[in-house]
């Protein structure tokens, strides 16, 4: 130990290497805050247990289960999960849901191209058109589908009004097999669109301009740009967006239940998955095979999730 005097001074004494004057008191680890964390956390982590944990550990519980026409539940197994199984209905439903679902994905290069042209230098009423693109969805999709739904009548409609207009056919389109699906997903993809604009739009407003800039004194064009710079930078939008468009159409219901009806010819070839769960649920009363359906649509829906996420490694461009 060695001495040194102070600035006004006194006589200290130096620390021996590798030893630490103390500083007074220590800062609190984390794990000694007490119990002020979790009254923050607490109101939060319990909505999340009352109104999502438990009614899926629930659902699952009863995805086991037989219930009676007046209520009570009986311990089945696995009954359920085989009839699924062996049900034609799923099969169907699983089909038609993946192929609305592969329609929808469809909006997004649409989507990405207004979004490209209402960026464009020098566009009047810009603000004005992405309010008209975004109002579809902010509007309720059972009165939109009720709209549509007079649009595409096959008796009186409007569209097939204009159709023998200009001398060509009409058609049933909302009684008609895969017909019907198409157009219900032709819906999906107007309601959706303007959401996608808007995420699109901000995103290209938010890319460097240096490097247009470099593209420009380059001699590139603007669909070459568009191509080789807009698209590749915003491969984390178009992923994000993929996500939820993928998840929205493994969710169909109020669009397919408003157009179509419980009553509709084709409406059992054209239920999605969550229209054959409503269907033996709430209609059949068969609440055991209906949560065994939920819990397949919940697994589906996670496993496709994962998927995107594996994949967007190879194609994501993270700047």
């Amino acid at each position: 130990m060695t001495t040194s005097s102070t600035v006004d001074g006194s006589i200290g004494r130096t620390p021996a290497p590798g030893r630490r004057l103390p500083t007074g008191r220590r800062r609190k680890s984390v794990t000694s805050s007490g119990w002020w964390p979790l009254l923050f956390v607490g109101p939060l982590m319990a909505g999340i247990t009352v109104f999502y944990l438990w009614p899926v550990a629930r659902t699952i519980y009863f995805s086991f289960t037989k219930w009676g026409v007046f209520g009570g539940s009986r311990w089945t197994g696995l009954a359920n999960y085989e009839r699924l199984a062996s049900d034609p209905d799923v099969g169907r439903a699983l089909v038609n849901t993946v192929v609305y679902t592969c329609i929808a994905l469809a909006g997004i290069p649409i989507a990405l191209l207004l979004a490209e042209l209402m960026n464009r230098p020098g566009l009047r009423f810009r603000q004005v058109y992405r309010a008209l693109y975004f109002l579809p969805y902010v509007t309720m999709p059972a009165a939109i589908s009720m709209i549509w739904r007079i649009i595409f009548n096959g008796d009186f409609g409007v569209l097939n009004w204009g159709l023998g207009h200009v001398g060509m056919s009409g058609h049933h389109w909302l009684s008609t097999e895969w017909l019907a699906l198409i157009t219900v997903a032709g819906v999906g993809v107007w309601l959706e669109i303007g959401l996608f604009v808007i995420i699109f739009s901000a995103a290209i407003n938010s890319l460097p301009s240096d490097v247009y800039e470099a593209a420009a004194l380059d001699g590139a064009g603007r669909w070459r740009t568009f191509r080789s710079i807009t698209v590749p930078l915003l491969t984390p939008s178009i992923f994000f967006v993929t996500v939820i468009t993928v998840i929205a159409g493994f969710q169909l219901f109020d669009l397919l239940y408003v157009l179509l009806g419980p009553d509709n010819p084709v409406a059992d070839k054209t239920q999605s998955l969550v229209f054959l769960f409503y269907t033996d649920a709430f209609v059949n009363n068969d609440k055991g095979y209906g949560a065994a359906l939920a819990v397949v649509i919940m697994g589906l829906v996670g496993l496709v999730t994962v998927v995107q996420f594996r994949l967007q490694r190879r194609w994501v461009e993270h700047v």
